[in-house]
Formats: structure tokens, sequence, C-alpha cells
């Protein structure tokens, strides 16, 4: 019996065994056949996965395009800036990640919050940018503690610096993030969220050509998500460099000889149209808004009642004044309704209708012809002959020297202004045009908006011959290895057909303006230089206050008059058109000839490496 049973215990351990070993033969041929197939079948598949845990694909952003002067100033630069970027994936939980961040470095945890609130979205494996453009310090916290932060880096990037601050804001203009209607436009295709573009100026009207294109790299990342090396790196192409037709420390001149006044000043080339000057008073800072203005910032420029955000050069809507008797002057002479002969006497008054009409001169100017009438800028005598052109051949010679429409210019934006015609007063309001309105048009007075800049191309095309140029800004293009690829010259709009005897003249009288005692710019001529020029002074609509008819140096500022100054130099010869504006300077003989005279001086004598302005006109601006 015992025999048995010892022999049955064999059996069944032996069978045990042998089941074993089947059940682990089995399973180490499951084993093998599934790592042949993830090794050899499926290897490929799985070790790309596996890479891409640690392989990351990274854009690196474009130098954008450098801004200089006419003669190769540098005036708009980029600076290296440090972002702190949060990588969602690698940050893990988030909210703990900020409240370290918070601690080690002076950042605001609320602000970072509502970064990431405003990011709402964003891609888990993408750099959030949450601190734009630290400083150092902050910089250096965050690199100490970079252990302690998985999933915050620091981003290098570059930013604009706009190097001479405020000086020509306006024309250079600024940059601002992309928004939704901007990523919808044709031309931004390729551009993200967190991109800047050109906003303003210069900086928007050639941001493609500016803003280059766009690389990449690939790196590997350990597990906190830090670059640990790159593998592959397609660099950026830098955008292209521009070249202004801008002479800087003319425009430097121009903005400190406008000096806490608001108004604009323009200077051109009469032969090209290339734009010397473009100031508007006051600037701005664009630097405020490279890494985003403030709220409060922002709203104290909105806010200021002199408008600092207006380029008033292009913007601006102002009443032309005496200088459109330029305009009445060779309208009357090119129609015939006078000639050079043609004389009108003024008693300081013009009766029309059962109205009288004033001259600026309460004692009146006795006979005048049109030589004598510009030079002393006699109201009466274009009152007259006005009447005889009309509103709308007045209208027609103002267009065809470039009023009343926009010029073109490089940057966006422009002011039309406003010329009106009979046509255009039934059109907006209904009714017929009066014939004494023609009187108050023929002065630069009435209906008559013009902008600094058309002015600036009107007094251009007298001092040219009748060439109406379309302003030129941008001189030329180049890439980032100084090959040139693009050319500005000179654009023709126009060729105005004027008898040779007609600008002869107007320019003898623009000539006396300045040069003869009579001159209502008599006080701003300059030793040796001959100008020639046009004073005017705007009314502002509403001016009089109760009390202050009789004394105007009462009167309010915003209710004091404009004054305008139009000038080309040298007669013979012209090199340079100036049109100055100075909003509630009253008088353009006082606030805007001197200004212009300046410009002139130093552009035609001084040159841009001489001597700094005339001290005497600190003098007179103090007297004014």
């Amino acid at each position: 019996m015992g025999d048995y049973l010892k022999g049955i215990d064999i059996d069944w351990f032996r069978n045990r065994v042998s089941l074993g070993m089947l059940v682990a033969i089995v399973a180490f041929v499951v084993i093998l056949a599934r790592l042949f197939y993830l090794q050899i079948i499926e290897g490929e598949t799985y070790r790309a996965l596996s890479e891409n845990n640690s392989i990351r694909l990274q854009t690196v952003d474009p130098p954008r395009g450098l801004i200089f002067d006419a003669h190769g100033k540098l005036l708009v630069d980029n600076r290296p800036a440090f972002d702190v970027t949060l990588t969602p994936k690698d940050a893990r939980p988030v909210q703990a990640a900020l409240e370290r961040l918070s601690r080690y470095a002076p950042i605001s945890f609320d602000a970072l919050q509502l970064q990431m609130i405003l990011r709402k979205g964003h891609p888990p494996f993408k750099p959030l940018v949450i601190k734009p453009d630290v400083d150092r310090n902050v910089l250096a916290a965050i690199e100490v503690s970079r252990f302690d932060l998985p999933g915050i880096s620091i981003d290098v990037k570059t930013r604009r610096q706009y190097i001479h601050n405020r000086s020509a804001a306006h024309l250079l203009g600024y940059l601002g993030e992309v928004n939704l209607d901007d990523l919808k436009k044709a031309e931004n295709t390729g551009l993200r969220t967190g991109d800047l573009i050109g906003k303003f100026g210069i900086e928007k009207a050639c941001d493609t050509v500016l803003r280059g294109k766009r690389g990449g790299r690939q790196v590997q990342v350990n597990a906190s998500g830090q670059v640990m090396r790159v593998i592959k790196q397609v660099d950026a192409v830098p955008g292209k460099n521009l070249f202004l037709t801008i002479h800087h420390r003319l425009q430097q001149l121009a903005e400190a000889l406008l000096k806490d006044a608001a108004g604009a000043v323009v200077a051109m080339d009469p032969n090209n149209g290339h734009v010397l000057a473009l100031a508007s008073s006051p600037s701005f800072d664009p630097n405020a808004f490279v890494s985003g203005i403030s709220r409060e910032a922002w709203n104290a420029l909105v806010s200021n009642p002199d408008h600092p955000m207006e380029n008033k050069a292009i913007q601006g809507e102002y009443p032309p004044a005496s200088t459109y008797k330029i305009i009445t002057a060779i309208a009357g002479l090119e129609e015939g309704v006078i000639d050079e002969n043609t004389t009108f006497f003024c008693p300081g008054y013009y009766r029309f209708g059962n109205r009288s009409y004033r001259c600026w001169k309460k004692g009146g100017h006795g006979h005048m012809n049109v030589v004598k009438a510009l030079t002393q800028s006699c109201d009466v005598f274009f009152y007259q002959v006005g009447q005889r052109l009309g509103v709308d051949r007045l209208a027609k010679w103002a267009h065809r020297f470039g009023l009343g429409s926009p010029t073109g210019i490089d940057i966006e934006n422009e002011a039309a202004g406003l010329i009106p015609t009979a046509a255009w007063k039934k059109r907006r309001y209904g009714i017929r045009w009066q014939k004494g309105e023609t009187l108050s048009i023929a002065i630069g007075q009435g209906y008559d908006l013009v902008t600094p800049l058309q002015q600036a191309v009107m007094i251009s095309a007298v001092a040219n011959g009748g060439i109406r140029y379309k302003p030129l800004l941008i001189r030329s293009i180049q890439s980032a290895d100084g090959k040139e690829t693009a050319d500005f010259k000179k654009n023709v709009v126009d060729r105005i057909r004027l008898r040779r005897r007609t600008l002869q003249i107007v320019r003898k009288a623009l000539f006396n303006v300045v040069n003869t005692r009579k001159g209502t710019a008599w006080r701003s001529r300059v030793e040796g230089l001959d100008i020639c020029g046009k004073t005017g002074t705007a009314q502002v609509v509403g001016r009089k206050e109760k009390g202050t008819e009789k004394a105007p140096g009462n009167r309010s500022k915003h209710l004091k008059d404009h004054a305008w100054f139009v000038a080309y130099a040298p007669a013979e010869d012209p090199r340079i058109a100036v049109a100055v504006l100075v909003e509630h300077g009253e008088h353009g003989s006082s606030a805007a000839a001197p200004i212009a005279r300046e410009l002139i001086r130093y552009y035609l004598k001084a040159g841009n490496g001489g001597p700094p302005p005339d001290p005497k006109y600190k003098t007179l601006r103090q007297r004014h």
C-alpha cells in the first residue's frame, strides 16, 4: 500500500512540474514574441514616440529690420530682452509653479494668473510668455532657482528700441501685439498670437518689409522642460532695413522749435518730394509701447487736450487762412479775372450785399495790386478776386495744388481736408451755395480745411514751377547684408500748367512777404538768404468770449487763432519748402514764421553738422 501511494505522489509531482514548465515556456515565448513585435516590427513607431517626449520644436523669431535716416543715422534698433515663459505640461500643477515663481522673483502672482486666464486654450507643449521683458534682477532670481521652477524658463528675444525716444514718434510709429483682426489679413499669414506687428507710422506701413521670416529649431529637453541641447536649427531671415528721407537733425530742430506748443512742421525737398522733416507736437515715447503700455499711461495720453497721439502733420485739419491767397492769386491770374495791373481799393472793409467783410488792417491798405495784396495780405483785394472767380474755379485750382485730397504719403490715416464746391454744399447740407460764402473761402476761411502736409506740397509746387510730387518718406530698402532691394526717387502726381508770368508774379510777392518792410514776415528774413513765404492767421470757430472782443490777448488759449507760415528757399534755386502750423499761436508772423526761418537757415547755411539755431529765437519766443 505504501509503495503504491509513493508511486502516485511521484507521478503527480512530475505532472505538476511539467505543467509549470509548459506555462513558463509559453509565457517566455509570449514575452519574446511581444518584444519582437515591439522592437522589430513596431520599433520605429515607438522609437519616434519616445523621442517626441524629449524632443520639441521651437520657433526662432527674426530680428526686425532697422530704420535709418537719410544720412545713415540709426533711428530704430533692436535690443536683447528676456521673457519669462511657462510650458503648462512641464509646470504641472501650474498654480503651484506660479506661486513658487512669485516667491522667488518680484512678480505679482495676480498678474501671472491674469496672463494664464488671457491665454486660456494655449497648447500645453508650447511656451507661454507670462512676463515679457523682465529686468536683470528678475532674470538673476529665476536663474538661481531654476531647478525649483520646472516648466519656467527664460526666452531671449529682441525688442524694439527707439533710440531718440520722443523724436519722430508719429513718423516711426510703434509695435503692438497682433489681434484677431490682424490675423485674418492675408499679408499676416504665418503670424501667431503673441507676435508683435507695426501698429502705427512707418512700423505699420512697412511691417511686411521689416518683419523678416521666422526660423525654427529642434531641441532636446529634460523632464522639467529645460533645454539640454539643440539638435537642428533653421536660422530666421532678418527683416529688411529702411533708409528714410528724413534728416534727423533737422527733425530734432523742428521738434525743439515746437516745444511747449501744439502744432506741426513739414519740410520737403521741392525738387523730388522727399520729406526732410515731419514733426507733430506734443509727442509721445514709443518705447512705452514696447512691452505693453499701462492703462494709466494710455489714459494720460488719450485724455491730453493737445492730443499727443494725433499726427497733426497729416491728420490735423485746419483753415489755411491767408496762405490760401496764393491759390486765389494763381486762380485769378490763370483764369484771366485779374492781371498784374488790376487794382482794388481797400478802405479796411468790403461791402457785399447787406454785409461788410472786414480786412485784418482796420484802417485799410489803400490801392492794391496782386503783388502788394499778397505781400501785405490784404483781405479786401482777395474778397473781390474770389467774387469774380466763384467757388468752383477756386476749388479747381486748389485741387490742382494738392489741397482737399490725401497726398498719398507712405504712412496711413492721412486726412483729406476739405475744399468746398457748390455741389458739395448741396449734397452735404441740401441748400445752395451763397455768393457771400465765396468771399470767406477766397481768404482761406469758411469751409476750407487743409493739413500741414498738403500745405508743404502746395508751396513746393509753387517753388518748383508747378510739379506736384507725392511726398516720399522711404529713400531705399536694403537687405540685412547691405544689398539694395528697392530705391524710391520721386513720383510726379501732376504737372500743373501755369503761365510763366503767373509764377513770376506770385513768386515776387512771396519774396516781398519776407524781404520787404511791408511784408507780413519781414522780421523772419535771413541776411544773405532769400526766403519766400506767406503768413496766415486762421480763426477758430466760436472764438469770442464775453468781454474779450476788445482784448484778444485775454482769450482762453483754446479760442486763440492758429498760426500758419509756408515758405521755400532760396528764391532762385529752391532746395527746401516748409509748412508750419502752431495751434492757437495767433499770428503766423510771430509764431510760425520764425520756426520756418530757423529750419531753412539751418538746412541751407549751417547744414546737418552745423551750429545750433540762433539763440535770438528763444528771446523771440519768450516775447510771444
